[in-house]
């Protein structure tokens, strides 16, 4: 953990390539001061796109552990798909991650932003770092993974009630086959993102 700084935020997206369901924002903010106990919790981690979804579920309940505790806190935004069909899966991103970092309080001079992939904090973040395959180095940007990944799911589950045909609590809104032979069977919801499906439904 970087001393100079006072906060390591790590920050990953979740729902980039469904079909159905809003894009998700993870942002989790750890202290650096508290680097020997975050480096004894996180021993035996493992790769956050190789755990279970039991797993996941397992380490949010840790990180909720830890939020009581008073070293981590984390926020997670979502963007709905009529905002992705209008503005683009890029736009709804940024305001996802607008929305999450914006929840956790902290000093933006003295925080340290972990992004992964090709992601981009905004511009008022003057220390922020972008890491290829940063879930599989940054344990921050492991944890925003597991969290908005967790909590989408959840949200997928909840419209899988309302939605039943879809299955949306199998694929998550991803395009898998059923989906597919879903939507042709009974079309699109207001929750399917139409820029995704032109010229199959």
């Amino acid at each position: 953990m970087r001393r100079r700084y006072k906060y390591i935020i790590g920050v990953d997206e979740v729902g980039r390539g469904p079909l159905a369901g809003p894009v998700a924002v993870g942002a989790v903010r750890l202290k650096a001061e508290s680097q020997k106990i975050i480096t004894k919790w996180g021993i035996g981690f493992k790769d956050s796109k190789k755990l279970s979804a039991r797993g996941k579920e397992a380490w949010v309940v840790k990180i909720d552990e830890a939020m009581r505790e008073g070293w981590l806190e984390y926020s997670v935004a979502f963007v709905a798909s009529s905002v992705i069909d209008k503005k683009g899966l890029s736009y709804a991103i940024r305001t996802a991650m607008e929305k999450a970092l914006s929840e956790i309080d902290h000093d933006v001079n003295k925080t340290k932003v972990l992004l992964d992939g090709a992601l981009r904090a905004p511009s008022h973040y003057i220390n922020q770092k972008t890491i290829i395959k940063g879930d599989e180095k940054e344990l921050s940007i492991a944890l925003a993974s597991i969290v908005a990944k967790v909590a989408r799911d959840k949200k997928m589950v909840a419209l899988a009630k309302k939605f039943p045909e879809y299955g949306f609590e199998k694929h998550k809104g991803y395009g898998t086959r059923a989906h597919y032979e879903a939507i042709k069977k009974h079309g699109i919801t207001k929750h399917h993102r139409r820029s995704f499906l032109k010229g199959v439904a």
